[in-house]
C-alpha cells in the first residue's frame, strides 16, 4: 500500500480572511475518486516564555467559536510565506510586550489534520525582557504569568482546555526536566 491520494481537482468555495476552503476531487490508490473538503490556513505559532523566577506566560481571550474565555499561551497567525520563528517573536511581543534572548524550537503540530492544513509550530523562549504590550487594532487579551509547575498542573487537571497550549507545556516541561 503507498497510501497517496492524487489531486484531480479543486474547487475554492469560500475565501476568508483567515481561512480558504476547497472541494478537491482526489485519485483513490484503488483507482476510485473521492471528494475531499480542506480548509486552507497559512498555520500559527505558540511560545512558552519563560520568566527568570520559573513563571510563564499565559493570555485571556474570548475565542468567538467556543462562546468564552479561553486561557492559552501567546500565540498568532503566520502570514503565508511567514518565517515562523519571526512570527512567534512578533506574538511574544505583540501579546505579553516581551523579547526573549533565546527560543528553542519544540517542533510542530497538526491541530485538525483531517480537513485542515494549519501547522502550528511551538517554541521555548527564555531571557525576556519587558517592554509594552502591543495588541493588534482588534485584538483584546489579558497577559498574566503562573509558575511554570502550576501551568503544568493546570493542563494536567483539565484548566487549559487549547491544544496547542497543552502540547507546547507539556513539551517543554520534559526538555526542562
Amino acid at each position: 500500500m503507498e497510501l497517496t491520494e492524487k489531486q484531480i481537482n479543486s474547487e475554492l468555495g469560500y475565501k476568508g480572511r483567515v481561512i480558504d476552503v476547497y472541494s478537491d476531487t482526489v485519485l483513490l490508490e484503488n483507482g476510485k475518486e473521492a471528494k475531499r473538503d480542506v480548509v486552507r490556513h497559512p498555520g500559527g505559532v505558540c511560545v512558552v516564555a519563560l520568566t527568570e523566577n520559573n513563571e510563564v506566560y499565559l493570555v485571556r481571550q474570548f475565542r468567538y467559536p467556543h462562546g468564552k474565555v479561553l486561557t492559552e499561551i501567546p500565540a498568532g497567525k503566520l502570514e503565508w510565506g511567514e518565517n515562523h520563528l519571526e512570527c512567534g517573536k512578533r506574538e511574544l511581543h505583540e501579546e505579553t510586550g516581551n523579547t526573549a534572548d533565546e527560543f528553542t524550537y519544540l517542533g510542530c503540530l497538526y491541530p485538525t489534520p483531517a480537513y485542515d492544513s494549519e501547522v502550528i509550530h511551538m517554541y521555548l523562549a527564555k531571557g525576556l525582557h519587558k517592554d509594552k504590550q502591543k495588541l493588534d487594532e482588534d485584538e483584546f487579551l489579558e497577559a498574566f504569568t503562573v509558575p511554570f509547575d502550576k501551568a503544568v498542573e493546570m493542563v494536567m487537571n483539565g484548566e487549559l482546555e487549547d491544544a496547542k497550549t497543552q502540547l507546547a507545556l507539556l513539551k517543554a516541561a520534559r526538555i526542562l526536566g
